[in-house]
């Protein structure tokens, strides 16, 4: 989706043809996102058929020039003035392997965060460092400035990503104490009472379910 929109926001400013639709892209996100040719001449297809552009110049596909309708702007204005959706969350591999590890006997749930976390921390400090480069070439355009935004946020990810891990790796930590506590009880250890976080809640339903750790 967020295809479609970039392209029309391209060509709110002007025509362009599907190559220069691409290059524009990759430009405004510093290619982070990078785009197949294919894909940009699909989404102008789709664009197309939707009323939200139209050819003008009458060449042949590949050089074919696109220009946005009075519908698109409008589409356009919506998908601006609309908060992206968060209630659907898109697929996290990440989020998906450590769910899928903690119930893997195979699985070195603990080994796995500490590889994340070494990779995450290194990409962090590549985008860092290139912040500080963009930030020293004095962005003064609408491409070195967008970049920015992308680099920054791309950073702030990646805290949060290296948040939530050390996260995972305390609530283990607890569940793992948890149990062995109970398990000496049932053996006729210290007798102490079941921890309420303990095999009752094995992996805080709360969290597993997309709502805020405690």
């Amino acid at each position: 989706m967020s295809i479609r929109f970039g392209l029309l926001a391209l060509l709110e400013s002007g025509p362009r043809y599907g190559s220069q639709l691409r290059a524009d892209f990759e430009s405004r996100t510093g290619a982070t996102w990078p785009l197949n040719i294919g894909q940009v001449y699909t989404t102008l297809g789709r664009l197309e058929r939707d009323g939200l552009i139209v050819p003008e110049g009458g060449g042949e596909a590949k050089q074919q020039l696109y220009a946005i309708t009075a519908e698109g702007r409008q589409e356009l204005a919506g998908w601006f003035s609309s908060p992206v959706d968060r209630t659907q969350p898109s697929r996290d591999e990440l989020a998906i392997k450590l769910a899928m590890a903690v119930g893997s006997p195979r699985a070195d749930v603990s080994r796995i965060i500490q590889a994340q976390r070494h990779h995450t921390l290194r990409a962090m400090q590549d985008y860092t460092r290139l912040k500080a480069r963009a930030l020293a070439n004095e962005p003064d355009s609408t491409d070195d400035v967008a970049w920015l935004l992308v680099l920054e946020q791309l950073i702030f990810y990646a805290e949060a990503e290296i948040r939530w891990l050390g996260h995972c790796e305390s609530r283990l930590v607890r569940i793992a104490a948890n149990l062995a506590r109970q398990g000496t009880g049932r053996s006729g250890g210290s007798g102490a009472p079941p921890d309420p976080e303990g095999p009752s809640r094995p992996a805080d339903s709360t969290t597993a379910r997309g709502g805020t750790p405690s």
